[in-house]
């Protein structure tokens, strides 16, 4: 239940980056269902190492490491999922190229995939996890721009802070 919450939040706020940035319809939607089966390589790792309280080890990184590309290999076993397959793959790449599965870097990472990434980090610091309770909206944002252009793409990064600073204003707002 708590990963199905995690994809649908993603998504939402995927869908909101991409408007923000101007991705055309069949574009966004496609970012939309990536980001929705972005996880699905989970289904793979034991729960002992998603649900593990504290740091994860080496081969159990290894483990979280495969989830992308086992992700890929489902979609791509499905016609009609196979278009987000890359995206998929690649939701776990950085802008550096520090990244997995494959560390590429920049504007080689599909661009729907460089959404969900930022996406996927926002979601996960402002959200209790089995290792750590989340931090504030002001401390995730603090995180969000300290790592744009190292982690994050940073036009993409600056379209998700335009987006949670309005959905923060409303919500102050009302």
């Amino acid at each position: 239940p708590r990963l199905g919450g995690h994809v649908s939040d993603v998504a939402g706020l995927a869908v909101r980056v991409a408007a923000e940035l101007g991705l055309p319809a069949d574009e966004t939607d496609r970012v939309r269902s990536a980001a929705q089966l972005h996880d699905v390589g989970k289904l793979a790792i034991p729960d002992a190492i998603l649900d593990k309280p504290g740091p994860l080890d080496e081969a159990e990184w290894a483990f979280m490491h495969r989830h992308t590309i086992v992700g890929e290999r489902i979609l791509l076993a499905a016609p009609a999922l196979a278009p987000v397959a890359p995206l998929v793959r690649s939701s776990h790449e950085r802008w550096d190229g520090g990244g997995y599965p494959d560390g590429i870097a920049g504007e080689g990472i599909p661009l729907g995939a460089r959404i969900i990434a930022v996406c996927d980090a926002w979601d996960s610091m402002i959200s209790d996890r089995p290792y750590r309770a989340a931090i504030g909206f002001d401390d995730a944002l603090a995180e969000i721009e300290d790592n744009a252009g190292t982690q994050f793409d940073p036009v993409v990064a600056a379209a998700l802070r335009a987006v949670v600073a309005r959905a923060e204003s409303r919500a102050v707002a009302a």
